[in-house]
């Protein structure tokens, strides 16, 4: 037996109430500490954000959609025009 599947039998054996306390409390600090990231000096906003959401939606059925939603938009962004830069105006000297 792996250690994934030991963790996961002894994860489902836990009460429901407990799993959702466990799992809110790790899932909204790594999304506060993603947050805190966007007024704070510190790369990696984003990453924390989405964990957070992936935390959540263990056991959270809104917190998947959210993230459903978030992998939705990400797939929209095109990385080429985000470092794409944009041409001086050459009248403006």
């Amino acid at each position: 037996m792996s250690r994934k599947s030991k963790f996961l039998a002894t994860w489902k054996t836990l009460p429901r109430q407990l799993r959702k306390v466990i799992v809110s409390v790790i899932g909204f600090t790594l999304i506060t500490i993603g947050l805190l990231l966007i007024v704070l000096p510190g790369p990696f906003t984003l990453p924390f954000l989405i964990l957070g959401l992936v935390v959540l939606g263990l056991e959270f059925a809104w917190a998947e959609r959210m993230l459903d939603q978030v992998k939705a938009q990400g797939k929209k962004v095109d990385p080429r025009k985000l470092l794409k830069r944009k041409p001086k105006n050459p009248e403006a000297n």
